[in-house]
């Protein structure tokens, strides 16, 4: 049983103060992290030993994935959920539907958030079609934790760069939803510079190609997505100011949303920087 005052710690403010009950908790994946900091610190090497006797696999194919695992020296962060996540692909591979569908499910659904992290990053069918890939990733976009919510929108960020107006048309449709994380996740996930991910070049030329998304949501009253869609514009700012600064001008006669002006506030920060 996991004690009231470990579900409602606060979190340390660097690793170092991580406590060892917690750090234990966390790589045992009997807890989830509450803030950077310990998202961050979990070993995933640690936390796979733990995690993989459920999957019931044979003895060979369990030695071989945690031997290779160790091989790949990635233990915390982004590369350790890529490597983690890549490595149990393979294994999938290699077993029948059904077996690959109950190991996608329990990670999908685990009550670590680092795990459910890994399964975001195990759906590699080519085969599947932009909405398809949307479908399986809705999952991990409306979770309840920061951490499996950003990984969410790296897994699928390459394919739907892939066909940007086939993406915007299909996330216009997330940007109405009434899940506040659904909507952000429209709009983070096209992102032209984004945050630990590759730059989407076309949309930092032409950040007019994802408008009908945007536009949906320049009165949004969720701070989440507000940010998200200043963060966007400002993105844009550095290749494409002046046509920021039409859009926002443009919001701010049609809107006299609070959250309007909160948004063109953070678009235009960057744009402000550079006049001053």
């Amino acid at each position: 049983m996991i004690h009231e005052h470990v579900l409602n710690r606060k979190g340390a403010r660097k690793s170092s103060d991580i406590p060892n009950e917690i750090l234990d908790l966390l790589n045992r994946g009997l807890i989830e992290s509450v803030n950077l900091i310990e998202w961050q610190a979990v070993n995933h090497q640690i936390l796979l030993k733990h995690v993989i006797p459920s999957f019931n696999l044979e003895k060979g194919k369990m030695d071989v994935l945690l031997t290779e695992m160790a091989n790949q020296n990635a233990f915390t962060g982004m590369k350790a959920i890529r490597t983690t996540s890549d490595l149990l692909t393979t294994v999938m591979v290699e077993e029948n539907e059904a077996k690959r569908l109950e190991i996608l499910t329990y990670c999908a659904n685990h009550i670590s958030d680092s795990v459910r992290c890994w399964a975001a990053f195990m759906n590699k069918n080519r085969q599947q079609t932009l909405e398809e890939k949307l479908s399986f990733i809705r999952h991990f976009a409306a979770d309840h934790h920061f951490g499996v919510r950003e990984i969410a929108w790296m897994a699928i960020r390459e394919d739907l760069s892939e066909d940007i107006d086939k993406s915007v048309e299909l996330l216009t449709v997330w940007a109405k939803d009434d899940n506040e994380n659904i909507r952000r996740f429209a709009v983070e996930s096209m992102r032209p510079r984004g945050v630990w991910t590759k730059h989407i070049e076309i949309l930092k030329q032409e950040p007019h190609k994802a408008l009908p998304l945007l536009a949906l949501l320049k009165a949004d009253p969720s701070k989440y997505v507000q940010d998200s869609v200043g963060n966007w514009l400002n993105d844009a700012s550095k290749t494409q100011a002046n046509w920021v600064l039409t859009i926002c001008e443009k919001w701010h006669k049609e809107s006299e949303a609070n959250a309007t002006d909160k948004i063109i506030k953070k678009a235009t920060r960057t744009i402000m920087k550079n006049n001053c």
